[in-house]
């Protein structure tokens, strides 16, 4: 199975981006599945997650500013209210497949 990641990108602060989670498999709608975000020699941290059936979790510090959603085939994070601290590459992850993308870059800065 593949996982990809596309939406990151270069922003200035306060600004926003949209990532996306797409898989090759069918029944992506079927799966849990999480966002996590890595800072340069840092492990990964988890963001939010997702439930098949539409519920969402997130770390504290970005729960007010960031939304996990989804459709049929793709997984969303919208990210508004940025700030530099959320600079790191973003990762998609599904718990049943033990699959993680390649990682979209997100970068804030002014």
């Amino acid at each position: 199975v593949q996982i990809v990641e596309s939406g990151g990108g270069l922003v200035q602060p306060g600004g926003s981006l949209r990532l996306s989670c797409r898989a090759s498999e069918s029944m992506f709608d079927r799966h849990a599945v999480r966002w996590y975000r890595q800072f340069p020699e840092k492990l990964r941290d988890w963001v939010a997650s997702i439930t098949k059936g539409g519920t969402a979790t997130y770390e504290d510090s970005v729960k007010d500013r960031f939304t996990i959603s989804r459709d049929k085939t793709t997984v969303f994070l919208q990210m508004d209210r940025l700030t530099p601290e959320d600079t790191a590459e973003y990762f998609c992850f599904v718990p049943d497949w033990g699959a993680w993308g390649q990682g979209t870059q997100v970068t804030v800065t002014s």
